[in-house]
């Protein structure tokens, strides 16, 4: 398979917010349990966005890269989605992150 650079980018750019709109529409997906299973979450992707706007010299705070995984501000997402994690998600946390 030969795909040129654009079009590898533009494929890229389809899959990211293919994924992004996925996991908007699954707010009952928590954070912690994204994390335990795959090793990131949406704060990962916002982060790893932020980053790439960073490397590039685009303006692009924090809050901004947030609201642009989450659809809409970080503080109203947790507020309506986010749940309190169980010991046994913690404890899956925990264990998740002690190798890294």
């Amino acid at each position: 398979m030969t795909i040129d650079d654009k079009t590898k980018t533009e494929l890229e750019a389809a899959v990211f917010r293919r994924l992004v709109a996925h996991l908007q529409s699954r707010s009952d997906v928590q954070n912690i349990d994204l994390m335990n299973l795959a090793g990131f979450c949406r704060n990962c992707l916002s982060n790893w966005l932020k980053e790439a706007a960073d490397a590039k010299g685009a303006v692009m705070t924090k809050d901004d890269s947030r609201e642009a995984v989450y659809g809409m501000p970080y503080e109203t997402w947790k507020a309506q989605h986010q749940g309190a994690a169980t010991p046994d998600q913690l404890a899956a946390m925990k264990k998740s992150q002690s190798g890294h």
